[in-house]
């Protein structure tokens, strides 16, 4: 990359045109290139793997150092009122994120070129050195929608994993009061134009729709017995789990037992999303939910590949270096706990076939896209019976 002026740096942060400032200057080589202090060598005998477990640490720490400054840009943006220009930026730094993810995804397997043997030489050294003092990947959490009762026990003392470092403590305490990415992301799904009573009020249309779907599911009368018995079981069940949906009541028992993670409102304006997914008014906010599951589901890989090396390096019975019990607290890592925007995976149970999904009408489309008072709108759309139809020919 070639440079127009240049500047030489001064400590202080000033710039000057009088000398130039080479590569090396700019990115602080100096200090990053010697940031390595293998304790192997310290000790009298130097293990080479041991400069391989440390750049590939440091490297991590660098991008999730990244990863937190394009989510502390995105919570920024998400407290506006997200407008389409906005929403392309989201879209731009989401899908960065997932990328850095997908690089540290895949740089677990650079080392897995190291042996068992030669971690166990180095190994010692390191205690009470652990991954669990990972400041920032701690804040990337939080930042993200982690809750703390959703944690593992043992990652909930604080005072455990970081000792007496009371301004990594401050740190963690001040990521949790702000508002995370899936507090913001929920303000904004409940703010999904369609959702109003006096408007196009989707949730009616769509409760409608979806026992429509039900009873064509159940099938028509001149099946014979056997096949009625199991019909009407996969329509029971059927049922069963939109209940869970349909019914508020039902979904707040599921939030408090941490079944659900978003609010009633939050989720109707997820699945109103997902099912008008082709209208353009609706594109980019269901890419902002794909890139929102695809975060979910790259730190959950990472975490796999990282519960898989541990055991193939210290096996499923030992402790951890941090006096974790190693690879089983690795492994309950795994569930569904962790994941911020579980809800977004488990949209699909609610959807229904394409033919079932309520018919917007001309008037309400033209007012995604103007000024126009949504129950004015509506109520001429509701005028024009055809607009009330569900077409289940095809289904």
């Amino acid at each position: 990359m070639s440079c127009p002026g240049r500047y030489s740096y001064h400590p202080n942060g000033d710039t000057t045109g009088d000398d130039g400032m080479l590569y090396g200057e700019y990115l602080m080589l100096d200090k990053l290139l010697t940031a390595q202090r293998p304790l192997s060598a310290y000790h009298g005998h130097a293990v080479h793997d041991e400069h391989l477990f440390i750049i590939t640490h440091q490297a991590y720490e660098l991008w999730f150092k990244q990863i937190i400054y394009e989510l502390d840009s995105i919570r920024a943006l998400f407290k506006r009122v997200v407008e389409e220009t906005q929403s392309l930026e989201i879209l731009k730094r989401l899908n960065r994120i997932v990328l850095i993810l997908k690089i540290l995804v895949d740089q677990v397997m650079i080392l897995e070129t190291m042996t068992p043997l030669d971690f166990m030489e180095f190994r010692d050294y390191l205690c009470p050195a652990s991954g669990f003092q990972s400041l920032q990947f701690r804040l990337l959490e939080n930042k993200l929608g982690v809750k703390q009762e959703h944690r593992v026990k043992y990652n909930q003392n604080y005072a455990k994993v970081f000792g007496n470092d009371e301004q990594a403590v401050k740190a963690i305490e001040k990521s949790e009061s702000e508002p995370s990415l899936k507090e913001l992301v929920e303000r904004w799904l409940e703010r999904t134009p369609g959702l109003e009573n006096e408007g196009f009020n989707f949730w009616e249309k769509y409760k409608k729709a979806v026992n429509r779907f039900l009873e064509v599911k159940v099938g028509p009368e001149e099946f014979n017995d056997d096949n009625k018995d199991y019909r009407n079981q996969e329509y029971e069940k059927k049922r069963e789990q939109f209940e869970s949906v349909l019914d508020n009541r039902v979904h707040d028992a599921l939030m408090s037992r941490g079944e659900r993670r978003f609010s009633h409102k939050a989720l109707q304006g997820a699945i109103l999303i997902t099912l008008y997914r082709d209208e353009p008014r609706f594109s980019q906010p269901h890419q902002i939910l794909t890139l929102l599951m695809d975060i979910d589901s790259l730190i959950t890989k990472w975490r796999y590949n990282h519960v898989i090396m541990v055991q193939r390096m210290i096996g499923s019975s030992q402790l951890g270096t941090g006096g974790s019990s190693g690879y089983q607290y690795l492994r309950s890592t795994l569930s569904d706990r962790y994941k911020v925007f579980v809800d977004l995976f488990n949209l699909s149970t609610f959807l229904v076939p394409r033919s079932f999904i309520p018919n917007l009408g001309l008037k309400i489309k033209n007012h995604l896209y103007s000024n126009t008072d949504w129950k004015t709108a509506s109520e001429d759309c509701i005028q024009n019976n055809e607009e009330e139809k569900l077409d289940v020919k095809n289904f």
